[in-house]
This record gives structure tokens, sequence and C-alpha cells, in this order.
């Protein structure tokens, strides 16, 4: 950067340097970005800065890369939480003065005070670390790190020490007016750190607190001989951040900025001063100044990264008289003997052999034993593990050692997407697990290595857009609906992301055209403004940390002596400080250890198969060409498949009709916004089925391209297709064509153009002209970054297979393990239930002698799991499956009682049980169980804790030495149980009304049956689309009008704060439910119809919001339900649109549908209407399914009469 004169601002050179610097990773505390702290000190020409969170070292490595890359020194620190001269085991407040010094005395109420740490050299560094590590591991206090004299002693080599700011031991001694603790306190610092290496700091913020002590410091420095040290305490970069900082304070004690009582800074030069101003207000202290520089100089440390050959992969134990490479070699050939029974063929052989040679050559078989070692031991004990994740799957070497389930050159997968040779860069193997027993292979992997080698990651939350906007509004004192105001004129979330603050504002960003409501909203509002103002720098900032969901760090030394570490306060867990990608970088090994839900409900269905009665079914060796999967596919009856579950997806699988496997891993890498908005789905799905001509990309290139896009029809999905091309026409090597992808991807227009020459000049050696050569260049760079990677794709294919193949040949055992999955999300489990009776699946209330804790397959039906009744706890499940286990089925509700343990007999339970029709095989209503279960459970209770007291036991003997024929026997009344003093009372069943209200009440749903059964014609006319697609479909945009029909469930009316009525309802169809809002206006016109278990049809504007779906209602009418079974169908079309096509398409539709609807059909043309009644072979089941299809073929208009 050209240096600058004749300007304050932009000295070239500054003579001060900033040593106490609060960055955003101070969470809610510091205000100022790494990289803007570094723009700043690079703008005032400051030669080095240092970092000094609080507490934890988050930014350290982000701080070091960013400072060397702008030619500034880093210099690494803390500003450390130090025990008040106690053990950081012991957690005792400790106060150093009277009870009326208490505002003066140690913080946080007796925990910590504050000390300023600099890692000298990289001895310091690794020092500071440890000590920071086991500051949390072992002194942690609420939020605050500790360390102690122990600590400080044992690693204080390579670390400068300084007497820190107000908060400092040394300082709060002198406020309390103990001079001789404050000069033993810091003698005894120097003693640590060395006399070069302490320094007595100086701040200066105009504070009172500061000034009090100044003389007593000078005083300590000039007894002791230690040097000055001018800091200021830098909370945010520049002067005019102030505003943001003190936000940020008040989000973190959940105050506004108007509070007078409210923990604030005072003063207003928190910020990164010129060195100028710094010398100005130490002009009496010079010294103090010079010394920054000094410690500068004596600063100088070093981060070792991958870069510069750091690497630290576990050591994989190999047999004796092995390494590690020998040992891969062998398990590699074994794993091959394994996959091809004895018979490798030539080309799999030659793969193998080429990718061995790859790995050893870039020092990663280690990687690959570790893997594959966590991956068998998993499989050996049951764990379900997914076929493969991500790259890769394209690996032979992976698929010989157990660690993917696929053969790449089957598919045409390329182990250069995953490993480029020419690019050394760490191999990265995801790995899916059931996800119930995802933690028993991190604990085996703990054990393996070592626990202190072995930890999950951090992540950081930061603020986004519409956060900052309710934060913001919230500390300026506005009511909650000002920020959602704001926060809903925003554009809707892309795939879980929204546009910046910034980019609404500028017309660069690519979604600046879809703010223009934010904008006028702004424009028009003053609130608006100023609420955006403080937003815009509240944007972006750290906020909290948390755990990675997945990510888990591996490596050959301790962690704690490579980066610091920490411990999660809630269950002692061990976490990273630095996030993933640092960890990486710093030559540590991140592996992925996923939770799968899919693979959970796999392993249940086929666990539900064996119970069921039936052979068990080894899905691994599924063949993946079964014509019955690829007929429930074509059909779009893939609710609860894997990736395919969608509305839009099942859609589009009814127009491709999938009859191969190629087909599945196609479907999920075509949808997707990006190929979607090129139409590419459709374009497959037509070209497939011969609908749409297969136009090659250029006339030149048919028969070139035909290899590579075949497969495919001539369309770009797969980025191993961009590979294929640039190698086999332009003669790219696999690892360049594989930089090629990646440039591609991320539009890295200046490596494209350097690149493009030598494609152009590749494709011309080999004889193609350059009109063909640019033709295909611009139609593969835009669709390049869309494609998907196959090895993702096809792996995940191929869990969609087995859920699909499992849905097809055991549909009744695999929708169980479905509902077992969904259990806790009422919203999914209606849908799957909907989907149960669909597919004529019957779903049965819990039972007492048949139930599991979850739902099973019982025959051909399912049986509600105990589980899911509400009240019915996990040991009272297993102590009535224990008893019917021990003592046999139960034959009565008396002799329930008798043979279950006390702590089922609790009268809530029992209810529960009894309204979820737990009970009903066992020949009573559930309104006679009801009426007399609170005598029987208070008689049982007193017999039960007899029995538990041993009581019966003596009566049994006295009985037995009676010597009557058969003792305690078949007369006896011990044994048959216990006589109930009254009988269970004959009464009628409760009527259907309140049976199910009681039922859905338990269970949180309808089960034995359902209120608006046999309405679904009526409601499928009525409503434009279903609740449950309503929930599902993200392409209908927010704000869209919709009408739905169903039945209220729930109903609840409140009163707004002027006064006026408004209600939510619950409106629930035969598949899903969703909330709706009658606002005072709407309600007015409607209240008097409003009432539980009523059949209502709503039109109303759909509300999406952070994930949750409702409708804001507009009308409501009370349709007539009393004509329901198979009333006739009535359809409308205009003459000009009855096309042979269309006629046929319509034919299709209608049997498609087959039931006992008659359909009448109506004509139109200008002036004249034709009515027609079809073959009473073409009647239908007027379902919502056939009404959606009805409307999908001849357009909503045509149910309108």
């Amino acid at each position: 950067m050209a240096q600058t004169t004749g300007q304050e601002d932009a000295a070239p050179r500054d003579d001060f340097v900033h040593l106490h610097v609060h960055t955003d990773y101070s969470m809610l505390d510091g205000a100022g970005k790494i990289k803007d702290y570094i723009a700043e000190a690079k703008r005032l020409g400051q030669s080095a800065l240092a970092i000094t969170d609080h507490g934890y070292m988050f930014g350290a490595y982000e701080f070091y890369a960013a400072a060397t890359a702008a030619g500034i020194k880093p210099i690494i620190g803390v500003e450390a939480y130090m025990t008040p001269g106690t053990s950081r085991f012991d957690r005792t407040r400790v106060f150093w003065g009277e009870e009326s010094q208490r505002s003066d005395d140690v913080s946080a109420r007796g925990s910590y005070t504050h000390m300023t740490l600099l890692s000298r050299n990289d001895e310091g560094l690794h020092n500071l670390m440890r000590m920071d590590s086991w500051a949390s591991l072992e002194g942690q206090w609420g939020k605050a790190p500790r360390i102690d004299r122990e600590l400080l002693s044992r690693y204080s080599a390579g670390l400068i020490g300084s007497t820190g700011c107000p908060s400092s031991e040394v300082q709060t001694r002198l406020r309390l007016g103990q001079w001789e603790e404050a000069r033993r306190a810091a003698g005894e610092l120097q003693d640590i750190f060395g006399r070069e290496f302490f320094y007595v700091e100086l701040m200066d913020h105009g504070l009172e607190i500061e000034r009090r002590v100044t003389r007593d410091l000078l005083r300590l420095a000039d007894e002791l001989g230690a040097p000055l040290l001018a800091t200021n305490d830098s909370h945010y970069v520049r002067p005019e951040d102030r505003t943001v900082q003190d936000a940020m304070l008040c989000i973190n004690s959940g105050s506004v900025l108007t509070d007078p009582d409210r923990f604030k800074f005072d003063g207003d030069t928190y910020y990164l001063r010129p060195g100028r101003e710094m010398r100005e207000l130490f002009r009496e202290m010079p010294g103090a100044c010079d010394n920054t520089l000094l410690v500068a100089e004596q600063c100088d440390v070093h981060f070792r990264t991958v870069d510069e050959g750091a690497s630290f992969m576990p050591a994989f134990p190999v047999p004796e008289g092995e390494t590690m490479e020998s040992w891969f070699v062998s398990e590699c050939w074994r794993g091959m003997e394994r996959r091809f029974n004895g018979d490798i063929p030539a080309e799999c052989r030659a793969q193998a052999e080429y990718e061995i040679g790859v790995i050893t050559q870039m020092g990663f078989p280690g990687y690959f034993l570790v893997v594959a070692d966590y991956i068998n031991w998993a499989k050996s004990r049951g764990i379900r593990v997914g076929p493969g994740r991500g790259s890769g799957a394209g690996s032979m070497v992976a698929y010989a050692m157990g660690i993917t389930e696929l053969n790449p050159l089957r598919h045409g997968l390329i182990f250069e997407r995953f490993l480029n040779p020419e690019r050394i860069s760490m191999p990265d193997i995801d790995v899916d697990f059931d996800e119930r027993r995802r933690d028993e292979v991190i604990e085996y992997v703990r054990q393996k290595y070592g626990s202190d080698k072995i930890s999950q990651v951090v992540t950081y939350g930061v603020i986004k857009a519409k956060q900052s906007l309710k934060d913001s509004s919230r500390v300026m004192g506005y009511p909650y609906a000002v920020g959602d105001r704001l926060t809903k004129a925003m554009p809707p979330t892309v795939q879980g992301k929204d546009i910046t603050i910034k980019g609404m504002f500028d017309p660069a960003d690519k979604r600046y055209g879809e703010a223009q409501e934010f904008r006028a909203l702004h424009a028009e509002d003053p609130d608006a403004q100023k609420i955006v103002e403080l937003a815009k720098g509240l944007e972006g900032m750290t906020r909290q940390w948390g755990v990675h969901a997945c990510a888990v760090i591996m490596s050959s030394a301790p962690l704690i002596d490579i980066i610091p570490m920490m411990q999660r306060l809630q269950d002692g867990a061990v976490i990273t400080q630095f996030d993933y990608p640092t960890c990486e970088h710093l030559g540590l090994l991140k592996m992925d250890f996923l939770g799968l839900r899919n693979l959970t409900v796999i392993s249940d269905a086929l666990e539900n198969i064996v119970a069921n009665g039936k052979e068990p079914l080894d899905i691994d060796h599924v063949e993946l060409d079964d014509r019955a999967t690829y007929e429930l596919l074509s059909r779009g009856e893939t609710l609860g498949v894997f990736q395919l579950d969608g509305g839009g997806m099942r859609t589009l699988l009814r127009l491709m009709k999938p009859d191969n496997f190629e087909d599945i891993s196609a479907v999920s890498a075509l949808y997707r916004p990006g190929p979607m908005g090129a139409e590419s789905h459709t374009n497959y799905a037509l070209r497939k089925n011969g609908l749409q001509e297969i136009v090659p990309i250029h006339p030149e290139l048919k028969e070139a391209l035909e290899p590579i896009l075949g497969a495919t029809y001539g369309l770009i999905v797969y980025q191993e297709q961009v590979m294929k091309i640039a190698t086999d026409l332009a003669g790219f090597t696999m690892g360049k064509a594989d930089a090629l992808r990646k440039a591609m991807g991320k539009k890295k227009m200046d490596i494209l153009a350097r690149m493009f020459v030598e494609f152009e000049a590749g494709m011309v050696a080999g004889g193609f002209s350059k009109e063909s050569v640019k033709t295909l260049w611009d139609v593969v760079v835009p669709f390049a970054k869309y494609a998907f990677n196959k090895a993702h794709s096809a792996a995940y294919g191929v869990v969609s297979y087995w859920t699909a193949y499992l849905k097809t040949h055991y549909p009744t055992e695999y929708m169980a393990a479905l509902l077992t999955s969904t259990k806790d999300n009422k919203d999914r489990l209606a849908v799957y239930l909907g989907e149960c009776r669909h597919m004529g699946i019957r779903v049965l209330p819990p039972d007492v002698n048949a139930s599991r804790a979850q739902f099973s397959a019982d025959g051909e039906d399912i049986r509600f799991g105990l589980a899911a009744v509400r009240n019915v706890g996990a040991n009272v499940v297993d102590a009535i499956v224990g008893a019917r286990e021990a003592k046999g089925a139960f034959a009565s509700f008396e002799d329930f009682l008798d043979k279950v343990p006390a702590v089922v007999c609790n009268k809530r339970t029992i209810d529960s049980l009894i309204k979820a029709g737990a009970f009903d095989t066992l020949g009573k209503s559930r309104r006679a169980l009801q009426a007399c279960h609170e005598d029987f459970v208070d008689e049982i209770i007193g017999v039960k804790r007899n029995e538990a007291a041993g009581q019966f036991d003596l009566f049994a003997s006295l009985m037995d030495g009676a010597g009557g024929a058969g003792g305690a026997g078949a007369d006896s009344p011990f044994g048959s149980g216990p006589v109930f003093s009254s009988e269970v009372p004959d009464l009628p069943e409760w009527d259907k009304k309140d049976k199910l209200a009681y039922e859905r009440d338990m269970l949180g749903l309808y089960v034995s049956d359902h209120p608006l059964l046999g309405l679904e014609g009526v409601l499928g006319r009525l409503a434009d689309v279903e609740i449950a697609d309503l929930l599902d479909d993200e392409e209908r945009p927010d704000g869209a009008t919709v009408t739905v029909a169903g039945l209220i469930t729930s109903l609840t009316r409140k009163t707004t704060k002027q006064g006026n009525l408004w209600a939510i309802a619950q409106i629930e169809d035969l598949a899903g439910s969703i909330e709706v809002l009658f606002f005072p206006q709407t309600y007015q016109t409607v209240s008097t119809m409003l009432a539980p278990d009523t059949v209502v049809t709503v039109r109303g504007r759909l509300n999406r919001r952070d994930g949750q779906v409702a409708l804001y209602a507009q009308e409501m009418t009370i349709p007539d339900i009393s004509s329901a079974a198979h009333e006739a169908v009535l359809i409308t079309l205009p003459t000009n649109r009855c096309t042979g096509p269309l006629v046929e398409q319509f034919k299709d539709v209608l049997t498609k549908h087959p039931g006992g609807s008659t359909v009448r059909l109506t004509l139109t043309s200008p002036g004249r209407e034709v009515r027609t009644q079809l073959d009473a072979s073409l009647r239908v089941e007027a379902s919502p399914a056939f009404y959606s299809d009805i409307k999908a073929l001849l357009g909503p208009g045509c149910l309108r009469h």
C-alpha cells in the first residue's frame, strides 16, 4: 500500500502499540471484528497489535493469520480470570475488604480478578494455551475459566504479565487501601515472570476508579523496579462504534439503553486510539508508551500450519513387524478379495493399485486405517452405518476397506474428486450412523486413541440480520411488534439463509430487488431508520459459542499441547476453542460422525420384520433393480422415503417414472434450487420419457459427449461429468480437471479465463473446432455451479432405495419404524398416519397385551406404542411389558392390576391408558373402566404394599400348612389374585365424538377412527391444498392466499390490549394440522360459527416465520357435509381445451382413482354449455389425491360451477 504523507490519519509509522484489545470473541462485551481492528491498525501505521480477549483464546489464530497477512506483528494474549488467592478447584467467594467496601472488592461478587498475559515466544504461546485450557477444565466457575497461582507458576515460561486493569488483584488491593498486600502480590508476580517480563499497567479513560490508584501504581513500579506499560482497554475499533458496544452490553444483561442502572462503560475512549492520543494522555510518563514498542519487540510467536508440514494424524496401532503403510496395503487387498469373492476384475484391480499408490505417496494410509477401523467396529456391534457420504464414495480403496458400500467404477464415480494427487489436502470422509448409537462410536474412538487426543468442536454463533433487527429494536425500548414488522418486511429465507441488512441497501447484492418492501418501510419510518442503523453494527458480531453437531477432532498428540481447550459446563464435555477449519489448518484431523435418522428407521424396520415373525432381511445385499420398488417411485408414493418425501419431489417422480438406480441418483441431484431454476429437473424427466428431444450441445460434439452425458439425456447433472469432459475432450489430467470443476463452482473468473486457453488448445488439438469449444464452454460454465457431487447423490441414493424397498415389500414394518422416528413431531406423525390409511394399513390404538414401547408391526396392522400415551413414562411401559412376559397375557382389567407392579398403579396413568384405548381388547368399554378405575386402584395399592411387605407369603404358608388338597391352589383366594369389592359396571361406550376427543387428548391424534373419515371428497373439493402439503411445500411463498378445509380441534379466545377479541384455532384435516389466527376484524364476522369439533373452510394468508407455518384467516364458512357419501363429482372444462392428448390424460387420472362417485362433465363455449355424465366404469374415489391430480391437469377453475 502506498504510504501517504501530510495526513495525520495515515501516518506511515505510529510510535505506539496497543496491548489490551478485546474483539467480538469477548462475547457481548467486545464489539470489534478482527479484520476491522487490523485494518485500523494498518491505517494508523501501527507496527504490531495484541489480542487479549476475556478468559478464552477463540480468536487467537484468526487474529494471527489476519495480522500476518497485513504485515502487522501479532501479539497473542488473553485477559485472564484469576482466582482471588484460592485454588482453582475452590468455589468459595472471597472478599478482601470490609462490608462497606464491596463495590471496590473482588469482581463478580468475590469470584475472580483480572490479569493481562501476553505470549513472548512459541513456548509462551503453548504455555498460554495450556494454562487457558486447564483454567476451563479445572477452574471454571460460571462463565469464567479461572487460573490460580499454581497454574501460573507452572506455565509462566515465555510469558509477559502485567498488573492488569482496575479489576486486577494489585489494583483491587490498592483501592481497598491494602498497600502491603498489593506490594506482596506484585512482587510474587514479578518473581514468577522475571524482572524483564513483568510490567505495571496504566490505563486512563478519565475514570475515578483508575485515577485513585495511579500514584500507588507509580510508587509500586518504583519500589519493585518494574517498567511501566500504557494501555487502552479497547472494546471497539473506532469512536463511532461505541453505540454498538453499548447495545451488546444491553443484549447481554437483558436491559434497554435508557435504563440508568444497567451495566455500562463510563467514558467513550475504548477504541483503538492513534499513538499521538496515547502519547498526549501519558505525556508525563513517556516511558510507559515507549515500553509498548519494547513489548512488541520482545514478542515473536508462530503457529505451525499444514502448509509448513504440521500433521497430527492419529497413529493407528498396527501388528508388530508392520508399518502403517504395509498394513494399509495388506488390508486393502484383503478387502478387495472379500468384496469380489476372490475374483477381482482387472479394471477394479488397476484402480485399487492406482489409489493405493496415491494414498501412500500423500501419506494418508493412517487416515484410511482409522476410519475403516471405527466403521467396521460399529458394524460388528450392529450399529447401522450409511453406505457413504460426500466424495469418499468415489474411492475403490474405501469400498474395499468397508468404509463405503458402492463400487465406484460401476457408478461412474471419480477418485480424484475425493483426493486430488495434484493438490495436497486432507481426505474428508464423513460417516453416517444410526443416530441413537452415534455416541457409542465416538466413545470407542475416545477409548482407543486416548480421551486427551479426541474432542468435540466449538462453533461460534453470530448475530444474523433478523436477530440484529429484533435485538436493536428491543434495546432501544421499542415494543416487540416494531422489530417483528421489520423482520417480516425482509425477503423470505432461502435455504436457511437470509439477505444481509447491508445487502438490502446494496444494488450489487443479487437479492437487492426482493427488498423493495423493506426499503420502502425504512424510507417512511424514522424509528425504522434508527433501528436499522444500529442493527447494521450488530450484524455479524459473535454472540455465543456452541458445539458442532457432528465434527470430532482427532490427534496423535494431546490436544492441549497444540490448541486451547475448554469444557461445556452443562455436561463437562471437552471442546476445542478453535473452530474446525482452524484445527485442520494446524494439522489436526477432523472427522464428521453424523447421526442419520433414516438409518435408525431402517434398523427399526429390520427388527420389526423379525419381531413380526418374518424371515430376517439382509438389506445391505439387496440388488438395486427391484421392479416393484421402481413402480412405487413412479407412482410418487414416497411419503416417508429418504430424500423423496416432499410434495414437489413426489410430483417430479410421477413425471420422471424412474426405472433404474441412475434415476434415483439424478433426482436428488436435480431437485435443488440451481438445477430447478434452469428447468433441468423437468427436462430430464421429459427427455427420459421421450417427450422432449435430446439436442446435442453442438453437432460436432454429439459422439464425443455421448459416453459422458448419455445416461443423463444430454444434461449436465454431476460435477464428475464436468471433470470427464475436461479429461476426455480437452486432455486435462484428472487433478487439473478437479481444479477446473472447483473454479467453475466458485465462479473464479480469473482462473477460468486462464484455464479456457488450455481447454481450448486441448480440444482443438483433438480435432474440434473453436466454435464448438466456445459453445461447450458457455454451456458447461453456468451448469457447473449447479452440478452436484455424484458420489454423494449415488451413496445417499442407496439409502433412498433401501427405504423405498422396505416401504414396497414390508410396508407395515417400515411404516411402524417411521412412526416411531417421528413420535415427538405431531405434525409429521399425522402425515404418516394419513399415509398408513392411504396404504390400507390399519393403525390400532395402544394395547396392554400387544403393544411394545414404540410403534410395532402386528400382522398386517400397526400397533401404537404405549410410550406414546400421555402420562405414561418409560418405567411404566417397562413394568407392563415385564409383567406380561413374566406372568402371561392380561385376561381382564382386574387381572392387569393384579399382575403389574405398584409403579403402574397410578390413577393418572391408568386413566390415560383407558382413554387411549389400551384396555379395549379386555372386553369392557372405556367409559365403564373410567367410571371405576379410581376405586380399583385404591384397593390394589393396599394389596401391593402388603405384598411388598411379604404378608401374603405368611398367609400362603399358613394355608399350605392347613393341609388342604393342593394347598394354596385352585380354591385359594390367594391363588387367583385379589378379589375386588365391586365389579366393572356394564356401561355403554361414550359417543364417537367424546371417545375420539379423549383419544386425541391422550395420543395427540385420532387413531381408532377419525371424525373426517368419509368426508375426504368434500374436503378435497372445498380446499385448494391439503394441510400437510402446505407445511411441506416451500414453494408457496409467505403471504400466499390459500383455502383449507378441516376440523377445529382446539380453540383459544384472546383479547388484545385495546380490548378487541380474537382467536387461535388448530384446524386439522386427515393428513395434517395448522394453526389459524382470527384477528379482530375477521373474528367479528365468524365468532358465532367458531366452535371446537366443527368442520370449516378457511381462506387466509400464509405466514411462514422461523420455520413455523400459520394461516391468518380472512374468511370462514361452514360447508354442508350431510350428503358427503359418493356425491357426484362436477367438472367444468372449456370445449376448446378438449384436445386428444388432454382427454387421454384426463382418462388416466380418472382410472387411477377408481371409486363410487359419478363424474359429470360440463363443456363450455361462449354462450353454450353441454352437460354429460361419464360412464359408470369411470367412477372415481373423490379423495384429496384425486382432486389434487385433477386440478394439476385442468387447473383449479375446473371445480367451479
